[in-house]
C-alpha cells in the first residue's frame, strides 16, 4: 500500500513562504502525476497543484502566481513552494496521485496568521 508522508508545514504570518515536502513509497512514482490538495476546517478537500511525469504543472486559480510545484523522482518526493501566503491558505495540505488518489497521508498543517 502506498504511503505518503507530508512535512514542512507550520505557523507563519501573511506574506511569508513555506516549502512543503511529500515523500512516497510508490515504486512507480516517477511515472505518476502527483498533486497537492488541501482541506480547511469545515470544508471539503480541494485540489491545489499537480505535476506530471514530464513536469508539466497545473494550478488552482487561487494559488496561481504564488505557489510552485516540483518533484525529485530519485527521492520520490514532490514539493510545494508557497509564497505570499494568505490567511485563507490555512489548511491541512496533502499529496497524492492526481489520477485515482490512493490512501491519504496525515497531511501537514499550514496556518497563516493575519
Amino acid at each position: 500500500q502506498v504511503q505518503f508522508v507530508e512535512s514542512g508545514g507550520g505557523l507563519v504570518q501573511a506574506g511569508s513562504s513555506l516549502r512543503l515536502s511529500c515523500s512516497a513509497s510508490e515504486s512507480t512514482f516517477s511515472i505518476r502525476m502527483m498533486a497537492w490538495y488541501r482541506q480547511a476546517p469545515g470544508k471539503q478537500r480541494e485540489f491545489v497543484a499537480s505535476i506530471s511525469s514530464g513536469r508539466s504543472t497545473n494550478f488552482a486559480d487561487f494559488v496561481k502566481g504564488r505557489f510552485t510545484i516540483s518533484r525529485d523522482n530519485a527521492k520520490k518526493t514532490v514539493y510545494l513552494q508557497m509564497n505570499s501566503l494568505k490567511p485563507e491558505d490555512t489548511a491541512v495540505y496533502y499529496c497524492n496521485f492526481r489520477n485515482g488518489p490512493s490512501t491519504w497521508g496525515q497531511g501537514t498543517q499550514v496556518t497563516v496568521s493575519s
